[in-house]
């Protein structure tokens, strides 16, 4: 299934959206890439010199004067390039004109455009109120951190997400996820929040400052939660590192990756290795704690076969499992081959993944070349004046105040654990009316994960991670497995803007609820679909759990040491997936408004992490090389590495650092200063990146001397005074503290009757038309709403009441 062939960018959904880019790096690029892959006219304002993307490699070869370098090509692709000198009066004004005749702005620091005083973000929005200006900073516009040097690491850093959910092994450092993935993840975010502004815009006809942080990007996707589990249970999610067994392992030819999600698939491990008689369910240890314990075994076993033998066992028994992908082996496996996931870029020398969804019936452009340098000046210059499109169907008639924009809309939330979940979590807090779809023998998974003992009273209704995914919805328990529950289930679907599941493919395949019956229903209803691997290819089947998506991918391949197997960041999988699926919806919304119809969207949670470690594939595709992890080392930075204080964790152990990474000339004559003008810092060698790089040894050895000595407070004080990009390496439970997430309200409380008052994040963008609280009310009981939403199909107290009492709808779990 593949709705996306034929046809050209003028028939796209966001056909005639003019979107002026002015930003550098890879956020705003990936941002204003998955506009334009949905029709967007994306116009890139560089410098003369062009945007650095242009000459950049991660692996350090050298692009050609005149050529451009493969990853920019991927992420320029169909936009246009337009130079402008910032200090020509003339430039200015044909930028500023051309602004006038776009609707959206894209920007980010680092350019010389994007940093001049007429063209910041709050300058943009007093000089031009119509447009959406969609800014994208480490921090956010304002707030006592706004201003502070930062990169991805030291941001990963603040977050909680290099310790995350316990990541690493105890002896070693804590690992960074690599490939610069708070970008590619902020940059998505971004997209999804600027076209949730576009849906307001369309409300009101005025555009708004749309203000995004990488450091709330980085906490909703690369932890889980931690300050409501905290506030909830009293205790952190997890209080020591570890690696996963078996996680990522060496098998007799090459590397494999095996998890255990549930106990269920605990025990099929165990039957799977030959040990039927580790089965314990009356265990006092949880089940990573029995894995842990029997790692040696495991791990034996594992390197006593081929992996594709070990795959095939574990598919039988529905074991998550996966290979292990890089940029090199990738595109070679049999799943991604039969789906066409990866394409040929369209200046032909290298290979991309296609879009992270597919929507059908739909026209999404194909792959176009990237722009050369400038080369649509003159053009640009040409139309400077031409009248800025009026779309007579905005609405321009909304009340006053701040106004939601997904208010009115209706949606069908068929999704459990994380992934789901954090796509329509979204829409609840923008408006949307939003259903989630449980049942009394199939609760939502998050409410079971928490570690409540199952002695306590109500205690399904104590999931912290379930509360703050969910907040603002309505729960409705509906058995679905009979034919009365599907009843149920068609009447509702029927008043449905939006239906969203993340089931595996074969559960709707079972109740027969596939798109051409939901278009039955309501012709104009968008089905979202996220499964694992997609709704065809011979994974199809496979449990997808985060782990084994960040296996597949290659987001597993970057994380770790060197002389280690790599490290599954165990985090990025699901919320990743969310927010693709997020951005492919608000497509499809487009499409709707465009031509009243329905659309199948098919979002796999696979496609969503192979975009964002495209660099590994454009790489090894179009130069030859393998990317490889590093430990906390970077591509960008020299140096770059965590580095241990002097104190002792609040758990006792020797396990605080800081995070430091220097990325210019001029933050090193920074760093040195601040350490004092010490002699082994005035090596010339030092005054450059790559000298830096190849002693990059020395500057590990010596800061973590300075370092070891002294306390993370000190650190940070000293260093990001001077101006140097660092960050206490945090414990996600202690992000509350953090005063730039206080000043910008990220955290809102709300009471629950059963787990009482907690803190909730909200989101990584800030709107500044409002709203103002994104919280509307707690997240849902077990089957509260089930009463009101049948009242509201028609039916009457005595059909609820003979569907309770026949179990279609519930409140307690059964098992």
């Amino acid at each position: 299934m593949d709705g996306n062939d034929g046809g050209g960018a003028g028939s796209a959904p966001l056909s005639g959206h003019v979107v002026v880019e002015l930003s550098t790096g890879i956020a705003g690029a990936y941002c204003t890439k998955m506009l334009a892959d949905a029709g967007a006219d994306v116009v890139k304002v560089e410098p003369p010199g062009g945007d650095p993307l242009r000459t950049w490699s991660a692996s350090g070869t050298r692009i050609e004067s005149g050529s451009d370098g493969a990853l920019f090509a991927f992420l320029a692709g169909g936009k246009r390039s337009v130079v402008a000198d910032p200090d020509l009066e003339e430039d200015l004004d044909t930028v500023h004109a051309l602004l006038e005749t776009a609707d959206a702005v894209v920007w980010s620091r680092g350019s010389a455009v994007a940093e001049h005083p007429s063209l910041r973000p709050e300058q943009l929005r007093q000089a031009h109120p119509h447009l959406t200006v969609t800014a994208i900073t480490p921090f956010g516009l304002d707030g006592p951190w706004s201003n502070r040097p930062a990169t991805e690491f030291t941001v990963q850093a603040w977050s909680g997400g290099i310790i995350g959910l316990g990541r690493g092994a105890p002896d070693r450092a804590p690992v960074h996820i690599g490939g610069r993935i708070g970008e590619w993840l902020t940059g998505a975010t971004a997209a999804a929040a600027a076209l949730a502004s576009r849906a307001r815009t369309r409300l009101t006809g005025d555009g708004e400052l749309v203000d995004v942080s990488m450091l709330e990007t980085q906490i909703l996707c690369l932890t889980y939660h931690p300050v409501s589990f905290f506030d909830g249970l009293d205790r952190p999610f997890r209080t020591e590192r570890r690696l996963t067994v078996p996680g990522v392992a060496t098998a007799q030819d090459g590397l494999v990756a095996l998890g255990c999600g549930t106990a269920q698939q605990w025990f099929d491990l165990c039957v799977m290795v030959g040990h039927p008689e580790w089965i314990d369910e009356e265990s006092p240890l949880s089940i990573t704690e029995q894995a842990i314990k029997m790692a040696p075994e495991i791990r034996a076993w594992i390197a006593e076969r081929p992996v594709e033998e070990i795959l095939d066992f574990a598919a039988a028994l529905r074991i998550p499992s996966g290979p292990v992908g890089n940029g090199e082996n990738v595109t070679g496996i049999d799943h991604y081959r039969v789906r066409g996931t990866f394409t040929d870029n369209p200046r032909g020398d290298f290979v991309q993944p296609v879009r992270p969804y597919r929507i059908e019936p739909g026209t999404l452009p194909e792959p176009r070349p990237s722009p050369a340098l400038g080369e649509h000046t003159r053009d640009c210059r040409l139309r400077v004046g031409t009248p800025r499109p009026v779309d007579n169907r905005a609405a321009g008639s909304a009340g006053p105040g701040p106004v939601r924009p997904f208010d009115g809309l209706r949606v069908l939330d068929m999704t459990s654990f994380w992934a789901g979940p954090s796509c329509t979590h979204v829409l609840t807090m923008l408006g949307a009316d939003v259903v989630h779809l449980e049942s009394a023998s199939r609760p939502d998974g998050t409410r079971l994960i928490a570690g409540v003992p199952v002695s306590e009273d109500d205690w399904w209704e104590k999931s912290p991670i379930f509360a703050a995914l969910n907040t603002g919805k309505r729960s409705l328990a509906l058995d679905f497995r009979s034919e009365r529950g599907r009843e149920v289930l068609r009447r509702l679907i029927a008043t449905c803007d939006v239906i969203v599941e993340n089931y595996t493919p074969r559960v709707l395949d079972q109740i027969g609820l596939d798109f051409a019956t939901v278009r039955t229903l309501r012709p104009d209803a968008i089905l979202v679909r996220m499964p694992g691997f997609g709704l065809d290819g011979p994974w199809r089947d496979n449990p997808a759990f985060a782990y084994v998506i960040e296996d597949s991918s290659g987001l597993s391949w970057l994380t770790g040491h060197r002389d280690q197997n790599p490290v599954e960041p165990y985090s990025v999988g699901d919320p990743n997936a969310g927010v693709h699926a997020l951005v492919g919806l608000l497509v499809a919304l487009e499409q709707r408004r465009r031509t009243g119809e329905g659309a199948l969207v098919e979002a796999p949670m696979v496609d969503a992490a192979l975009n964002i470690a495209a660099e590994q594939v454009i790489e090894f595709s179009a130069y030859g090389t393998l990317l490889e992890r590093d430990g906390n080392r970077g591509p960008v930075a020299a140096p770059q590495n965590l580095y241990r204080t002097e104190e002792l964790d609040e758990f006792g152990r020797p396990d605080c650092w800081v995070a430091v990474a220097v990325e210019t000339d001029e933050q090193w004559s920074f760093l040195r200063a601040a350490l004092g003008d010490p002699g082994w810092a005035a090596d010339p060698e030092l005054d450059t990146a790559e000298g830096r790089r190849r002693h990059h040894d020395l500057l590990d050895e010596q800061l973590a001397r300075w370092c070891r000595v002294r306390t993370a407070d000190e650190i940070v004080e000293v260093l990001w005074g001077a101006g140097v990009p660092v960050a206490k390496v945090m414990q996600p439970h202690r992000q509350s503290e953090i005063p730039q997430l206080a000043h910008r309200r990220f955290f809102e409380e709300l009471d629950h009757p059963v787990f009482g008052t907690a803190r909730y994040s909200t989101m990584a963008a800030r709107f500044s038309e409002g709203p103002s609280d994104l919280h509307t009310r707690r997240a849902p009981l077990l089957g509260e709403h089930n009463h009101e939403i049948l009242a509201e199909l028609g039916f009457d107290d005595a059909e609820i009441a003979a569907l309770e009492d026949d179990g279609v709808l519930g409140r307690t779990p059964v098992w």
